[in-house]
């Protein structure tokens, strides 16, 4: 059968040319990580549709393409792939000599389980649209669509974790609990131990197809109160730290030997009103949701918080995002919130109930909600650890209003099916004129009419006042003076530091 070749395959034979040998690594690099880390992000099969797990999936796991510096679609355990004409059948050539930490050698087999096995976000919407995965040969995988899907490559890619391989035979040996507690990988690190609440420790894979790391250890520590991990690194109780806002970013750029990483990021913040399809709820009426939007003052969040870097889009799509439409602003306009609310039929406010929210933001929260009261919007803040945040969402048990966030890889059309349209693994209701229109456009080939079928649901999530964007977050992490190479910033918005087999210490 004929095929298309991807553009991706031109690199592929510069990155077959074997590395030069690397000096072994040397060396611990520890991390202050903001948020309590948890087993599931041990497991590419449990991906969430947020970037979290992919801070440690970097390390300890490797994909068959992945986003890397200058490549969004880099060839990694695939060295090449190839599509039918008619978009329907997809075709990988594995990189020779793979090594799993265990030293399995990695094979077609484990990419078809590693598949079939998927059950984090986007797992239906992929399942449903394939009709086969075949191994023709131990480095050959091919995949038959039911459909053309033009989205295939980047939801298998980028925005889940379908296409993260895990070693079939030590999985089946111990099980999906046993893989979360001593998790094997095929990335540049090996995992050491975890110590819940306390630290994740892991130590270089030597036999890592793209290089040897350079640094022998990795930690990340648990820091979750910002003050502590400002304090850990000026003490030098840890390289590098991740989000440090505020006055600590402040106090960070004139500590002597400190320098601040701001990074603009694929992770547009939001507020979702999850109530907004229930007839008997305030945030039924359009009014109320367009008074919301009218009562926050974004640019002076931004500048109190992130110190103006991050990027106000009133989207809650990455404006990096192909299909991206960029809608209007809203003006920060309190007595125009109150008139609109007055309108609705609440002239002295109401009770909105519990405002859910991830604990690592619970300061952008407070300040939200406080706007929201001063117009009459009355919450109660009610914080988790980000691993219970998503999975509470995500079973749905959430009411009201909930902090709302992704970091994830893909394009216009992943971020909306995650969040807004029917069956979405965060959606709690949805409008039939989007759903509609977003079948019409998974299925369209023609970029252009796609295009249009995208920027018209994206306006139609504006008129309808579906979210309260804050938006798209300026990352602010801070690292010491023993770092050469935090990896911050190397992939374009990724927000951790990654690839980490690049990471470096400065030369004692």
């Amino acid at each position: 059968m004929p095929r298309v070749r991807f553009a991706a395959c031109a690199l592929v034979a510069l990155l077959a040319v074997a590395p030069a040998a690397a000096a072994a690594p040397e060396g611990q690099l520890t991390w202050g990580v903001h948020i309590s880390l948890a087993p599931t992000w041990f497991d590419p099969a449990e991906t969430q549709g947020i970037i979290t797990p992919f801070m440690v999936m970097y390390a300890i796991h490797d994909a068959l393409v992945k986003a890397m510096p200058g490549n969004p679609t880099a060839p990694s355990l695939a060295e090449s792939w190839q599509m039918s004409p008619d978009g329907r059948v997809y075709d990988f050539t594995l990189r020779k000599g793979v090594k799993f930490h265990n030293g399995d050698t990695l094979t077609s087999e484990d990419v078809k389980f590693s598949f079939e096995r998927y059950r984090g976000a986007s797992a239906k919407a992929i399942h449903d649209r394939v009709a086969a995965v075949e191994t023709p040969g131990p480095l050959q995988v091919r995949f038959r669509l039911k459909n053309s899907w033009p989205d295939f490559m980047t939801f298998y890619t980028a925005a889940s974790g379908a296409g993260w391989i895990v070693p079939k035979k030590y999985v089946e040996k111990v099980g999906d609990d046993g893989y979360k507690k001593a998790p094997v990988g095929a990335g540049p690190y090996k995992f050491v131990s975890f110590n819940p609440g306390v630290e994740l420790v892991m130590e270089a894979f030597e036999g890592y197809w793209r290089k040897t790391p350079s640094v022998k250890r990795l930690v990340f520590k648990v820091i979750t109160e910002e003050s502590t991990r400002l304090a850990a690194l000026k003490r030098a109780e840890v390289d590098i730290v991740y989000s440090i806002r505020g006055e600590l970013a402040e106090e960070l750029v004139r500590t002597p030997g400190l320098a601040l990483k701001p990074t603009v990021i694929q992770a547009p913040q939001w507020v979702s009103m999850l109530d907004q399809w229930d007839p008997k709820s305030p945030w039924h009426d359009r009014r109320v949701r367009l008074a919301a939007n009218f009562a926050i003052d974004r640019k002076a969040i931004n500048q109190a918080i992130t110190l103006g870097h991050s990027k106000l889009t009133y989207s809650i799509i990455p404006s990096t995002f192909d299909y991206y439409w960029q809608p209007p602003s809203y003006a920060f306009d309190p007595g125009q919130a109150k008139k609109l609310l007055a309108e609705a039929g609440y002239p002295n406010g109401f009770d909105a109930g519990d405002y859910y929210l991830d604990i690592s933001y619970a300061n952008v929260q407070e300040a939200i909600a406080s706007y929201l009261q001063q117009v009459g919007i009355r919450t109660k803040l009610v914080s988790r650890e980000r691993a219970s945040h998503w999975s509470t969402y995500a079973d749905k048990k959430y009411k009201n209003v909930a902090y709302t966030a992704s970091g994830a890889f893909g394009n216009a059309a992943t971020r909306i099916e995650s969040f807004v349209v029917v069956g979405g693994p965060y959606v709690y209701g949805s409008y039939p004129d989007i759903d509609s229109l977003f079948k019409d456009q998974a299925a369209e080939l023609d970029r252009k009419k796609r295009e249009a079928l995208l920027h018209k649901i994206q306006q139609l999530m504006h008129e309808k006042v579906m979210h309260i964007p804050i938006w798209e977050l300026a990352f602010i992490n801070g690292q010491g003076p023993r770092v050469q190479e935090s990896g911050l910033g190397l992939i374009p918005g990724h927000a951790y530091s990654a690839p980490y087999e690049d990471v470096k210490l400065k030369a004692k």
